[in-house]
């Protein structure tokens, strides 16, 4: 299926590099403004920007950011879509409250606000922008903007504490809690929650190409880190961080490794309090509560 969509384009104005691209969900050309533009260090401009196949790689800065905004925008989930490559499309920017510019640029833009009243703020020097200066999801709270980064997937009933963050192509499929880190790459399922410091493997780094995922009903524990794929009604207890090579001992007293048990439903993990061995117990995953559905009717 092919995509069209008309984007407003902001452009170094000595390079002509790519800075970023917006495209607003009523696909209408509306432009942009900031004072980094109104000095002259960046322009602006229109373009149209058309995906024959998401299957395929990326071939631009504006179609990857395209592809980041279809993701935000729900309208494709992470894997969904094909993001090979984006890292060398998108240029490394300084994203400040008087535009986005070259990191270069940052002292001759000081140097041409000197007569204006902006307090100058650099928020983040990054290739990926914060989401919610692009996309707003539906139903969705977000303590801290600076902690998701456009291209993140927020369903609906999502809730994100102050701590908690998420990636480009990754996030929730549903009502979740998330006070912990959602690393790139990963999917959590409806009615879970990732506990306060709680870590999960991605597959930017270190070679990884196992996309880890936590299904429905179940909860990583505070500071808690996951590096096997959880099924339904699991249960990770606080402060037990559990990778593939971990060995696990099952309920008949067999012992395998972690990743034995990727994807299982209804486990339940822990250390023995006196022996400290990583144990697999059986569990319906109603003993954590599950979540209080009051928190996430973000209307």
């Amino acid at each position: 299926m092919t995509i069209k969509r008309i984007g407003h384009r902001y452009i170094d104005a000595k390079s002509g590099a790519t800075l970023d691209t917006w495209f607003p969900r009523s696909n209408t050309a509306i432009a942009r403004n900031c004072l980094a533009m109104e000095l002259g260090i960046i322009k602006g401009d229109f373009v149209d920007v058309e995906i024959e196949s998401v299957d395929d790689a990326p071939k631009s800065a504006e179609e990857a950011y395209l592809r980041l905004h279809l993701l935000s925008e729900c309208q494709y989930k992470p894997h969904e879509i094909n993001l090979d490559g984006v890292f060398g499309l998108l240029t490394n920017v300084a994203w400040t409250t008087a535009g986005p510019v070259l990191p270069t640029m940052i002292e001759e833009l000081r140097e041409k606000m000197a007569e204006s009243t902006h307090q100058l703020n650099v928020t983040s020097i990054d290739k990926f922008p914060r989401m919610t200066d692009y996309v707003i999801p539906e139903g969705v709270r977000i303590g801290n903007a600076d902690r998701v980064r456009l291209g993140a997937h927020l369903a609906p009933g999502t809730t994100i504490m102050h701590e908690g963050f998420v990636n480009f192509n990754a996030g929730t499929l549903g009502n979740s809690m998330i006070e912990g880190r959602i690393s790139a790459g990963v999917l959590v399922g409806a009615n879970s929650d990732i506990g306060g410091g709680a870590s999960i493997m991605g597959t930017l780094s270190g070679g990884g190409k196992e996309v880890i995922s936590i299904g429905q009903r179940s909860l990583l524990g505070a500071n808690a880190g996951l590096g096997i794929s959880l099924g339904d009604d699991c249960i990770v207890e606080s402060g037990l961080y559990l990778t593939a090579g971990s060995k696990v001992k099952m309920p008949d007293g067999s012992m395998v490794s972690a990743r034995e048990l990727n994807g299982q439903n209804g486990l339940l993990y822990r250390r023995h309090s006196q022996t400290g061995a990583v144990e697999a117990i059986v569990t319906d995953g109603s003993t954590w509560g599950g979540l209080n559905s009051s928190l996430h009717s973000n209307d």
